[in-house]
């Protein structure tokens, strides 16, 4: 059984063929809409955590595909305390033909998957985010024309959508940069593992010295969910690492500025840079649904 939990999981080649296989489905969706490659098949979407692009983007990705998408909320299931979470993969693999998952730990994916006898998707969890990855890399390969040569800054604090993305950028031959303050930096295990993977990575606790002449700036929200507690804290150490228009200038002229959503403006990002001719964000919200499209065909499709 085959599983989207990491990107680390899938070979450059197979990541390469999902890639083709979104721009592809892409295209068909506006040249008249996509076929029903996933006529009759359900996919039930455990989040424990909300969403706006990750539970729209695959209802609407299963719709497009010919399938459909059943909602399952926290309070409805209580994974791993009202029932236990093998029996939930083991119920549901009767019902549906795949499942995603919002969760808030990673051991929550893994022990779906080893119970399940329908591919598990992450998405989203404590260590990792594939899919907003996944969707980054077709975002730059469309506005590029090409990933491997790139170089991306990471701006903020080390977290899941880091991870992933370095994950991604192993995987296509990009370049990451990641600067972040001390005490909020990638743990040694993530260093080693993504040096492991091949990437190259640098690490800076200088956010101007890691956009210096880059393609892509990259930022996420200073404060994620669950760290509510620090808020106050990391609104005080996080300020000299807010994406605004004298960091962007000492980047490439061609620089795009990403970020995965919701933004914080005028924390993380200010307005004129997430509204500004050198951003990519909203074509990166909506390229959620066509990356997901493809890891649904290539994992629920005959």
């Amino acid at each position: 059984m085959r599983h989207f939990l990491n990107i680390a999981d899938w070979s450059a080649p197979e990541m390469e063929a999902l890639l083709k296989q979104a721009v592809y489905l892409k295209l068909e969706w506006q040249n008249g809409g996509n076929r029903p490659v996933l006529s009759g098949k359900l996919l039930a979407m455990i989040f424990q955590k909300p969403s706006l692009r990750t539970r729209v983007s695959f209802q609407v990705a299963m719709k497009h595909l010919g399938g459909d998408a059943i909602y399952l909320s926290s309070d409805e299931i209580g994974l791993g305390k009202r029932e236990s979470i093998p029996d939930v993969a083991r119920v549901l693999s009767g019902y549906v033909q795949g499942i995603v998952a919002r969760v808030f730990s990673h051991d929550h994916l893994t022990q779906l998957a080893a119970a399940a006898s329908v591919p598990i998707i992450n998405g989203l969890s404590d260590s990792s985010h594939p899919c907003q990855a996944f969707a980054d890399m077709l975002t730059l390969y469309e506005h590029f024309g090409t990933l491997r040569g790139l170089t991306i800054a990471y701006v903020g604090d080390s977290n899941n959508v880091v991870f992933s993305l370095g994950e991604a950028a192993a995987r296509y031959g990009v370049a990451l940069r990641v600067a972040s303050p001390r005490g909020y930096q990638l743990s040694e295990a993530a260093i080693a593992h993504l040096r492991g993977m091949g990437l190259a990575l640098s690490l800076t606790d200088d956010p101007r010295a890691a956009v210096e002449g880059v393609d892509c700036i990259y930022t996420d929200t200073w404060t994620s969910m669950g760290q509510e507690a620090e808020a106050e804290v990391r609104r005080r150490v996080f300020p000299p690492y807010q994406v605004n228009a004298d960091l962007v200038r000492l980047a490439a002229k061609h620089v795009v500025v990403m970020h995965c959503l919701p933004a914080h403006r005028g924390e993380e990002i200010t307005d004129e840079v997430a509204d500004g001719a050198h951003s990519l964000i909203f074509q990166q919200a909506a390229n959620r649904l066509h990356a997901q499209k493809a890891i649904l065909a290539r994992l629920l499709g005959s």
